[in-house]
């Protein structure tokens, strides 16, 4: 790469939600570490705050909303992206960048549209399998697009040019999951780490419980680890302690590293960045994907490590207590078959990846 040394200014877009800020944020570590500037631009969601709190870069707030669902709200919806276009075009004129890395999100869609317009470079990230709005309206005029998964390449028809680059992980993550050894297997008991993001999922939780104490009835031998979301965190604990199910339960836990190293199977949602955790740890797991996900990505995403036969899939309709109590204890009993599930995993995994996207954003700063 020309000039590899020289030290650029990065603006980058990871607002809206945990699962663009966090990527984002690990992306703008690298490039902090290899001595580039970086502004984060955000979009004035309360999730951003707690998240960029305490990070060493500059910040610009340009308030953004995305579509909100119906044709009726499309004309607040283009205004909002108009407007969010215009005001992000001052401040990027005051400071310019050498180059945009936008994450994916709404957010994103005013400081893409403000660096096109003075003609900076653009570099997107795709998290899903299946591009949300703001990747598939500008994947045809940035410079280039990352992307976690190969499928998305299908999915914008070749209006990019596209990078597999994974999903970038935070460092601790990073650290720990490229540092992982096996545990030993005797006595310890067999872990479910169960989770539905960082909301929870209601249904999940409901079923889960219920199906785990009926395992532990006759299994004895187990241990669930449960982020349940605010919401549920009382009635699942007070399930497993009634059934004395052994357990660590929580509404959210943002340090996962050690229930990652501890869980033998996973069932969860496919968001994309609990597929790329789940992958980078090498976690078996049962992916419930959320049914409500824009374009039914979550599914999408879902199928993938399913073909790789690294999970299984069920939809939520078809989740009942009897089929998952059922399915846990086939996976108790099968061994074999989850160390085939976790080295599927592990092969997906991309653990460099917030290396390989700030090595891209490097390459259409320098070269366009």
């Amino acid at each position: 790469m020309e000039d590899a040394d020289k030290k650029i200014h990065v603006a980058l877009a990871c607002g809206g939600t945990g699962g663009h800020i966090f990527p984002g944020l690990a992306t703008a570590e690298v490039l902090h570490q290899r001595g580039h500037r970086v502004t984060l631009w955000l979009a004035g969601k309360d999730i951003e705050a707690k998240a960029v709190e305490h990070t060493p870069w500059d910040k610009i707030t340009i308030h953004a909303k995305g579509w909100e669902g119906g044709w009726r709200k499309a004309h607040i919806f283009l205004w909002n992206y108009f407007s969010a276009g215009r005001r992000a075009k001052r401040p990027m004129r005051k400071d310019e960048p050498d180059v945009v890395l936008a994450m994916g999100s709404y957010a994103g869609m005013g400081p893409v549209r403000a660096a096109m317009q003075l003609g900076i470079p653009v570099v997107l990230h795709e998290a899903n399998s299946i591009p949300g709005r703001m990747v598939s309206h500008f994947a045809r005029k940035a410079s280039r697009v990352g992307a976690t998964f190969e499928m998305t390449r299908h999915e914008l028809k070749g209006k990019a040019r596209l990078h597999l680059t994974g999903m970038p992980l935070r460092e601790d993550l990073a650290k720990a999951a490229a540092a992982k050894t096996e545990r030993e297997q005797e006595d310890r008991p067999f872990t479910i780490l169960c989770m539905g993001g960082s909301r929870g999922a209601k249904a999940l939780n409901l079923i889960a419980r219920r199906a785990l104490r009926d395992v532990y009835a006759k299994e004895k031998n187990i241990f669930v680890i449960h982020f349940t979301g605010q919401a549920d965190e009382e009635s699942v604990r007070s399930c497993y302690e009634k059934a004395g199910v052994p357990h660590v339960v929580k509404a959210f836990e943002p340090q996962m590293t050690q229930w990652y190293e501890q869980a033998d199977l996973a069932i969860c949602r496919a968001g994309a960045s609990t597929c790329a955790e789940l992958s980078a740890f090498g976690i078996p797991a049962l992916l419930v994907p959320y049914p409500y996900a824009a374009r039914n990505h979550q599914y999408t995403n879902a199928s993938e490590f399913f073909r790789i036969k690294a999970a299984d899939l069920i939809e939520e309709r078809d989740l009942e207590v009897e089929w998952l109590t059922d399915y846990v204890e086939g996976c108790m009993y099968t061994p074999e078959r989850l160390e085939r599930m976790r080295n599927a995993m592990r092969g997906w995994a991309k653990i460099n990846a917030a290396d390989q996207l700030a090595d891209l954003v490097m390459e259409a700063a320098l070269n366009g």
